[in-house]
């Protein structure tokens, strides 16, 4: 295989206020996106202020610096650790040599890569126009000069030197395909809804370990590597508890903190899989220094999506590797690591407790000529106890079973 050229950047972060824990982690995380991208740091620049220049992000001694540094370290580009302005985006375009790009696009840069479906590549799109279309104005040259590269990926290179006009045209072809794909999915939900099959969402900020876990607990081949946004596509699966009971498990996008709004609108029908859940799995990483942080950037944004009102286990993954500071903030939490199978039988013993919680119980007699409705019983139903009494040739069964579910309408004739 060919060795991938890797780009040379140079991050540029602003610190405000005096959270520098907050600061120096989000400028660790970017170093963590740029390499996702394919690109090598070559140095991080930051600079203490009380807010942004409103023209050039960073002062101009700052600015004078990086131009220095662009030259010493033969740097291809620099990533800015905030989301730019348009006019702070071609001001420093103009004064620095290098390719300018900021948090935003390098997020945008990585799911271009990253989206496998059909409706992920459209998501990317439609939020990489939205991006540019207000940082067009005056910059038609030096976009048509781009060339290829992080930042660039997905409809940059064809689309960039495009009028706003066919971006705005193109952006309503995007959304008009993506809610018949959206039209589509709601058909397929709806079936699943009138089957009641209970639904299981794992969120978690990016990288936690939700798609290694979704492949070792429902034997998938979800893509499971350790880069930031590995997944993107909404993923489902069977899973089989331990009582028998399948469940279908969906396997969703990282969060990140300061994810861009674009991107949060562009995943809304996306993560509308994650709305449908009986129960959402919150996959939290152990052995990051800054799981607290993360597991409240994630709470936030199932607030602004909506989603916060679901029933939630936290699972606290990677203990094996677990950071010595580590303590479990979350009340209903388990503690796993998604390599080990008894950890992972554990957990779905307690999906299944969780699953009896939001259930109604049953307590029937079935005469055993009804074999097909003593099969579905094992399937749809959590089953708890299942006794053969020979002398009335029936079988005692009690369980738990998802309120409105077809089965309890054929159970009512034999209840006890």
């Amino acid at each position: 295989m060919a060795e991938v050229i890797r780009e040379k950047a140079i991050l540029v972060g602003c610190q405000l206020h005096d959270n520098e824990e907050r600061f120096l982690y989000s400028m660790e995380e970017l170093a963590s996106l740029t390499e996702t991208a394919q690109g090598q740091v070559v140095t991080k620049v930051s600079q203490k202020r009380d807010r942004v220049d409103p023209s050039t992000y960073i002062g101009k001694g700052k600015v004078e610096e990086i131009k220095h540094l662009e030259e010493e370290l033969e740097a291809d580009l620099v990533i800015f650790n905030d989301e730019l302005s348009p006019s702070q985006l071609r001001n420093l375009s103009n004064l620095l040599n290098g390719r300018v790009i900021d948090r935003t696009q390098l997020i945008l840069d990585i799911f271009a890569g990253r989206a496998r479906s059909k409706e992920g590549k459209l998501q990317v799109e439609l939020a990489q126009l939205q991006y540019l279309l207000p940082r067009l104005i005056g910059q038609g040259t030096e976009l048509s000069r781009l060339g290829g590269g992080i930042g660039t990926r997905g409809p940059g290179e064809t689309k960039l030197e495009s009028d706003r006009r066919h971006i705005r045209r193109r952006i309503s072809e995007i959304k008009n395909q993506l809610e018949a794909i959206v039209s589509h999915r709601e058909r397929y939900r709806e079936r699943r809804k009138k089957n009641k099959t209970f639904q299981i969402a794992l969120v978690g900020y990016t990288n936690a370990g939700k798609s290694t876990l979704f492949n070792r607990i429902s034997s998938a081949d979800s893509f499971e590597e350790n880069l930031l946004f590995a997944t993107l596509d909404p993923l489902t699966r069977k899973i089989i508890l331990p009582s028998g009971y399948s469940a279908l498990l969906t396997d969703t996008v990282g969060f990140i903190q300061d994810l861009p709004t674009t991107l949060i609108a562009a995943f809304r029908s996306t993560l509308e899989e994650v709305n449908e859940a009986d129960i959402l799995l919150q996959i939290v990483d152990a052995s990051n220094p800054d799981y607290h942080n993360h597991e409240k950037t994630v709470q936030k944004l199932l607030e602004e999506l909506k989603m916060d009102h679901l029933p939630q286990l936290t699972v606290y993954n990677k203990m094996d590797e677990r950071h010595p500071d580590f303590v479990p903030t979350s009340e209903n939490h388990i503690m796993i690591s998604a390599l080990r199978e008894d950890d992972r039988q554990r957990l779905r013993q307690k999906i299944e407790e969780e699953a009896i919680k939001i259930m109604v119980p049953y307590h029937v007699l079935i005469p055993s000529t009804e074999g097909k409705l003593l099969a579905q019983l094992k399937i749809d139903t959590i089953l708890r106890e299942l006794l053969f009494q020979e002398d009335e040739q029936m079988y005692r069964c009690k369980g738990f079973a998802l309120a409105n579910h077809p089965v309890l309408g054929q159970l009512e004739q034999y209840q006890q």
